[in-house]
């Protein structure tokens, strides 16, 4: 099942998409994708059991928001790919590189990533699976932690370089305004039943930047769950952005910056596809 935030009005509905027909949830009884994250099974059960009595439109009717706006967390996972480690020429991590980012960084499909070019000019993009958790994980197996994702998504976890460089931790830069693009809607986890052999990629302005398979991996998205809950818990709604492959823009030779006008289309296999335009000084 694919979930997306619709925008209706002055309002944001739940909306399932299937192809070029979205069925519109009850605001009344569903308003939120998080909501149906906290209902679990049953609450999704309930909701194909009904879907056909929910009103109709057709995509290209609706405006699709971030289908999370205030996650609890954001985790970001750094040099989680072997190529991403190969093309900067440094050793593979022995355990998984953890940062965070703000939830007041997330956009959606279509919206613009804008910044001042008077707080960075090194503006780079990476393309991520993201990880929705769907229920409280604490100290879990590796072998069970797959139970615990409600679904997947698209992230692209802009990041500021020259910040990121300069304060030698990685929150300001990768937090900025619209920096974290997710999207364009939610994949429930049964549709994916094996995350590490997904196609993903990133085009910027019509020509490929990124081309890699999750299955490069170091850490495995089972195993970023069970190494995370061991050290703070997991909750409804939690998204994990497990890192990128290579084709980033910085260490190209030479660089590539994002600049205004930029167009930037993401898409992993099994998930869609998640574009935005850059903006500067707005």
């Amino acid at each position: 099942m694919k979930l997306a935030t619709i925008q209706q009005g002055d309002h944001k509905q739940v909306g399932i998409v299937e192809g070029e027909q979205v069925f519109l949830l009850p605001l009344q009884s569903f308003p939120s994708i998080e909501y149906i994250i906290q209902g679990g099974k049953n609450l999704l059960s309930e909701i194909l059991a009904r879907k056909t009595s929910f009103p109709q439109k057709r995509f290209f009717e609706v405006k699709l928001k971030a289908p999370l706006s205030n996650p609890g967390k954001i985790i970001g996972i750094g040099l989680n790919y072997r190529d991403h480690c190969r093309e900067q020429n440094v050793p593979i991590p022995e355990r998984p590189v953890v940062f965070a980012k703000f939830s007041s960084s997330i956009i959606g499909t279509c919206e613009d990533i804008c910044w001042s070019v008077e707080v960075t000019q090194q503006v780079d993009f990476e393309v991520e699976l993201g990880v929705v958790i769907g229920k409280t994980a604490r100290n879990v197996a590796p072998q069970e932690a797959l139970n615990f994702v409600f679904g997947y998504t698209i992230v692209n976890d802009v990041s500021a370089r020259d910040i990121q460089f300069r304060d030698r931790q990685w929150v300001r830069a990768k937090s900025l305004d619209t920096f974290c693009p997710m999207g364009p809607w939610i994949v429930t986890s049964d549709e994916i039943p094996d995350p590490q052999r997904l196609h993903l990629s990133t085009k910027l302005n019509g020509v490929t930047m990124q081309d890699s398979s999750t299955s490069e991996m170091v850490f495995s998205v089972a195993e970023l769950i069970s190494f995370l809950s061991h050290s703070f818990t997991l909750q409804p709604g939690d998204v994990i952005a497990t890192g990128t492959p290579d084709g980033v823009g910085v260490f190209r030779k030479p660089p590539v910056f994002l600049k205004d006008g930029d167009f930037l289309h993401m898409e992993i296999e099994d998930i869609g596809v998640l574009e935005n335009t850059c903006r500067t000084n707005l």
